[in-house]
């Protein structure tokens, strides 16, 4: 640690905005900044899809401009073997997984947290807009200010001691000042795009990407009362409540309203679709859920107003625990949610506090 100043902290960079203007501010405060960028992926790292390498320039160039070392590591190995094989098994299972959380809690905030302990940080700073706050010794994860962009949701998985080593110096920033503060320092990627999507797919065709990996196994499509209305290429290609790439749009019935998939049936191989957004078989009031992971270490207390989300970019679901048992829960809706997905969180809230989460098993009546 450099004599009269603060200590050293590792930043995540990505190449994007965010992060950079992290870095930024942590060395304008002082902070003995380290830029570390992180390979997760690449088997076809030379493909229009996969930007890692432009991602580095641009992080590179950022460093350079801000005047701090970055150093790249590649977690392509630890990526595939904690995060990637879930994904993939999930997908079969007929579940719509989440990997964003878990490369979160396993590589960002573990593998990305181990490696900075080597470089000399007690600290890992990333460009996610959350918060954190000790109360009595206890770290909470809270929302950010800005509420349009906050991420806890995807940081729901993190633990005691990843949030005791952990900054989000964006958490009280507006997007629009982080863009404002990256232009008037004169990042290079000021004006850069945000990403979307899952880091190794980039924007490629995701039925494309799943196939490479997993076989299609054509079925029946029918609705709940048997109805054959068409057939499907393979269950783990479709997610509950998707309506586009059924290829059933001319097939009309009576209320000739889109078509919708509101179930797998595993054991036969059949996609379940049924007609229109608001059709009860896609709305569940309760859901159960497993792998809980409670940010505290305590479950929520049971029949307490709480609100949760069933996917990001959700507005906050009022609810409550019916019951916890172990690492699964059972929640309650005091409205019906809309195509509840067997593989998504469900993450609960108490007001700003992120409480934690599990995977969401089955919705049901």
């Amino acid at each position: 640690m450099k004599i009269n100043s603060k200590p050293r902290i590792v930043v995540g960079m990505s190449g994007g905005v965010d992060s950079s203007v992290t870095a930024l501010l942590l060395k304008q405060q002082g902070y003995d900044v380290i830029g570390l960028f992180m390979k997760n992926w690449e088997d076809d790292d030379d493909s229009e899809y996969c930007s890692s390498r432009q991602d580095l320039l641009d992080a590179v160039s950022v460093a350079d401009t801000i005047g701090i070392p970055i150093e790249a590591v590649n977690f392509a190995k630890e990526y595939k073997e904690r995060v990637f094989s879930d994904f993939l098994r999930e997908y079969q299972a007929g579940r719509t997984p989440n990997p964003d959380i878990l490369c979160n809690a396993e590589i960002k905030f573990k593998a990305f947290l181990d490696h900075a302990m080597q470089l000399g940080a007690e600290t890992i700073a990333t460009g996610h807009y959350a918060q954190i706050r000790e109360v009595d010794g206890l770290f909470r994860l809270l929302k950010a200010d800005d509420d349009s962009k906050d991420q806890s949701y995807f940081l729901h998985r993190l633990n005691q001691m990843q949030l005791s080593h952990a900054m989000f110096p964006l958490g009280k920033i507006l997007k629009s000042q982080v863009r404002a503060i990256a232009e008037q320092h004169g990042l290079p990627n000021h004006a850069k795009k945000d990403s979307t999507g899952i880091c190794f797919i980039g924007e490629r065709p995701f039925r494309e990407f799943l196939n490479r990996y997993l076989p299609t196994q054509p079925g029946e499509m029918l609705t709940p009362e048997g109805k054959v209305v068409g057939k499907h290429i393979g269950l783990s290609f479709y997610t509950i409540g998707q309506r586009q790439g059924l290829g059933i749009g001319g097939a009309k019935a009576t209320s000739g309203e889109p078509w919708f998939v509101s179930g797998k049936d595993m054991a036969n191989n059949r996609l379940i679709v049924v007609q229109g957004h608001d059709h009860p078989a896609l709305l569940a009031p309760r859901l159960i859920a497993l792998d809980g992971h409670w940010i505290s270490g305590t479950a929520p207390q049971l029949n307490h107003p709480y609100a949760a989300k069933t996917r990001y970019r959700q507005a906050d679901a009022p609810c409550h625990l019916t019951r916890v048992s172990g690492s699964s829960c059972e929640i309650a809706f005091d409205e019906a949610q809309w195509a509840v997905t067997p593989g998504q969180s469900v993450v609960v809230y108490d007001g700003a506090i992120c409480l934690g989460g599990a995977i969401i098993e089955q919705g049901h009546g």
